[in-house]
């Protein structure tokens, strides 16, 4: 997918204090709080000094925590979009799956604001507690009959939208919950594999997959500036999983790879 050759720097978002600008640039950046990526491409987060550009360049409003912002910058105006693309409406039934990760977690967020029925799909008793504590309703996609779990929370009633950010058979299964006339958007696909939806389906449901949502990306910084704005109001809060030391990359690395935490991973400088 990123036409990316080692040796490189990882890393994406990037928070901080501006302490020097280039020619031509507005002096009154120095010294803010502030989010951005590394420029000169993909990757270049994983470092305790970045160059960024003006125009990806967001300041951090007063009284939002550094590591919050960061934590919102990709995954909250992703959320945004998806919400955009597949609006929802008050006291419709909608399944998010995942439902804590870092870009689920904030989807529950902006659905129950919305005045949605949340049901986070989730694996063990610890991201069920999470999900409960965002207002969602948690099902173990783990246990084998977790689709009548959630027609069971839904009083037999199916689903009016999905967003499905794994794809392969928990997408289908996910997809599979949807009333006529429902709505599935398929963002990620974390299992390896796309959600195959059959001729069928694409009939008698309103379908968005990634590539429909490219077109909204010239966007990004208008929702990045809302997002931090929604968190500076204490209405978004990111699930922030646990935190390293930047020289403890790879043990962050491992631990994401084993799903030992929940939610964003950071590194501190």
């Amino acid at each position: 997918m990123f036409a990316i050759e080692p040796p490189y720097v990882p890393g994406g978002a990037v928070a901080g204090t501006v302490d020097a600008v280039g020619a031509g640039v507005d002096e009154t950046w120095l010294g803010k709080r502030v989010i951005s990526h590394a420029a000169g491409g993909y990757g270049g987060g994983y470092a305790d000094t970045v160059i960024a550009r003006p125009d990806d360049t967001f300041p951090i409003p007063e009284g939002l925590d550094s590591q919050h912002a960061v934590a919102l910058f990709d995954d909250g105006s992703t959320a945004l979009a998806l919400l955009e693309k597949t609006p929802v409406q008050a006291g419709e039934r909608v399944l998010v799956v995942p439902g804590v990760g870092g870009l689920g977690s904030l989807l529950v967020q902006l659905l129950r604001a919305a005045g949605a029925t949340v049901i986070a799909a989730v694996r063990g008793a610890d991201k069920a507690a999470i999900a409960r504590k965002l207002g969602a309703e948690p099902v173990d996609y783990s246990t084998a009959d977790w689709t009548g779990e959630v027609l069971a929370r839904t009083g037999g009633r199916r689903l009016d939208v999905v967003f499905d950010g794994v794809g392969g058979e928990l997408g289908a299964a996910s997809l599979a919950l949807l009333g006529n006339g429902g709505r599935f958007s398929g963002y990620g696909m974390s299992s390896g594999a796309e959600t195959v939806i059959g001729d069928a389906d694409r009939a008698r449901l309103t379908l968005v997959d990634m590539a429909q949502l490219v077109g909204f990306w010239p966007e990004t910084p208008r929702r990045v500036r809302e997002v931090l704005r929604l968190a500076a109001d204490g209405a978004l809060t990111p699930v922030i999983g646990r935190t390293y030391p930047l020289a403890e990359a790879a043990a962050a690395h491992s631990d994401i790879e084993a799903r030992r935490y929940t939610g964003k991973s950071l590194l501190l400088p």
